[in-house]
């Protein structure tokens, strides 16, 4: 086995030829004969190099509208010969194969195509054979090939042919490594294009960021996926575990509301959330929500921060900032603590199914999209409800609906009062948030409140009467759900159900 390899012949075969170039100036300055094939051999032509063709080698065309262009032992027997024992040598020798040492070849865009909208038959031809078959057989014979088979790499292999002339053992294992990455992620992406009906689990995202820890310090933490197509972050220090956390649950709540909304999380609850003509008095309305818990928190916003805003929010301590756009001056004050974490939220899609590890093995779901909207209610009660009473009670389930379960939300006037969050019990979780509001000096009476899921006896209306709620949601259910209505009925609150649970585990 050779651990140090000069190389003598390469196979190049690329869709992506952008930086191509300096590699095959390098390879000929060493020597190296080059074989390619239709696009890529045109291309090495145009730089003056000289280049044989693969058709050549096989002695068979491309055929098959370029299907079949590299599949030929004359071409696999030269990356997968094993240059240590005799009997592959001999037998390269009786074929005529060449030997190669440099494979280049990258696959076809099958993820861009399916997420162009392309029609089916286009997408199935950018399912790519030769490339696939070509990196595999490269990577599995790392010891004696080296495999490119991204674009990304071809600057820093340009490097280490022009300062070594060569590889070594170990740079081979990472260029396989990532070639292997980049196969099965393919193989992912298009199984999940044909496997409609769910049969089986396959997840891949091609990028890893090294986080410092996990969700506490002897955790590790890595995040897999592509922060920079759903961020622009201006300021601030890398984004942790936690943080991350953090954000997903703000750009789900925030996602829920047309009108001009803040919103304050701590632990990936909203503590404070309002809707308001400004945005600066939604931030004061959502800060008064809970002023102890927005400390650290993570703000977030769906029109343009301004200045007064920034002025506004600039004394609170805050690990993150999340808004669509900012005005040049609400962001020189915003920097000027230097770990603020100031992101930009592009317009880019939530994807629409979830998953979470359990025991040995996986959770898959459709996300929670549904909205509970005002013209979708029914009316349970003899008491219709107002006008603002149905805009609090839809706004109310949009935050209860993003609140961890069991959950109960209070709100008056498109302001969140107060919620119970994540308890065993429901009337726990009504007897945590009314004593919260109690805390920050808010009278609840005319409020309405919002439940997670039914109520399957009375105690919880109750409950709410006695503390001066008007109006309450819940998606209904319960083979005692009249009990709850003629509560209601007899203490002239109007009640609304929708049919829909929003459990948030």
């Amino acid at each position: 086995m050779n651990t140090f390899i000069k190389p003598k012949n390469a196979l190049i075969s690329v869709f992506y030829k952008d930086g191509l170039g300096p590699i095959i100036e390098e390879l000929s300055r060493l020597g190296v004969t080059i074989y390619s094939t239709g696009g890529t051999q045109a291309f090495i032509e145009g730089l003056g190099t000289e280049v044989k063709r693969v058709e050549d080698l096989t002695s068979y065309p491309s055929i098959l509208g370029g299907r079949v262009k590299t599949l030929h032992p004359k071409v696999f027997g030269g990356i997968l010969s094993r240059r240590e024992l005799e009997s592959d040598n001999e037998q390269l020798k009786e074929y005529d194969i060449p030997e190669f040492d440099i494979v280049i070849v990258d696959l076809y865009p099958f993820e861009e195509t399916v997420a162009s909208g392309a029609d089916e038959q286009s997408i199935i031809e950018k399912i790519d054979i030769g490339g696939i078959s070509l990196i595999r057989a490269a990577a599995k014979n790392f010891k004696d090939v080296v495999v490119i088979s991204s674009k990304y790499d071809y600057a820093d292999f340009h490097s280490i042919l022009k300062e070594n002339n060569g590889t070594t053992i170990e740079e081979r294992r990472q260029y396989a490594t990532k070639s292997f990455h980049i196969s099965s992620h393919y193989d992912s992406a298009i199984f999940s294009y044909f496997d409609k009906d769910d049969t089986a689990f396959k997840f891949s995202m091609p990028n890893g960021t090294g986080l410092r820890y996990g969700e506490n310090p002897h955790q590790k933490g890595v995040f897999y996926g592509n922060l920079d197509g759903f961020f622009d972050q201006l300021h601030g220090k890398a984004l942790s575990y936690n943080n991350l956390l953090d954000v997903d649950a703000a750009v789900h709540i925030i996602s829920e509301f047309e009108d001009t909304t803040f919103a304050i999380l701590k632990h990936n609850n909203a503590c404070g959330i309002a809707s308001k003509n400004v945005l600066k008095d939604a931030y004061v309305a959502a800060l008064a929500g809970d002023p102890i818990s927005a400390f650290g928190g993570i703000l977030v916003c769906n029109a343009e921060l301004d200045l007064d805003t920034a002025n506004e929010i600039n004394s609170l301590f805050f690990e993150i900032i999340i808004a669509p756009s900012y005005q040049n001056e609400a962001l020189e004050v915003l920097k000027s603590k230097k770990n603020r974490i100031i992101l930009v939220q592009k317009e880019t899609a939530l994807p629409n199914r979830q998953f979470r590890t359990i025991l040995n093995g996986v959770l898959e779901q459709d996300k929670d999209v549904t909205i509970d909207r005002a013209v979708g209610m029914k009316t349970v009660t003899e008491i219709e409800p107002s006008e603002q009473q149905l805009a609090d009670l839809e706004f109310a389930s949009k935050v209860c609906k993003n609140t961890k379960s069991n959950a109960i939300v209070l709100v008056k006037d498109n302001q969140l009062l107060a919620s119970g969050v994540g308890q065993t019990s429901r009337v726990d979780a009504l007897k945590q948030a009314i004593d919260k509001a109690k805390q920050f000096d808010f009278k609840l009476e005319g409020c309405a409140m919002a439940s997670d899921a039914f109520f399957p006896f009375a105690d919880c209306v109750e409950i709410a009467h006695e503390a001066g709620v008007k109006a309450v949601i819940q998606p209904g259910g319960s083979i005692k759900d009249q009990l709850s209505i003629d509560y209601c009925n007899e203490n002239k609150m109007v009640m609304v159900m929708t049919a829909t649970r929003h459990f948030k585990h």
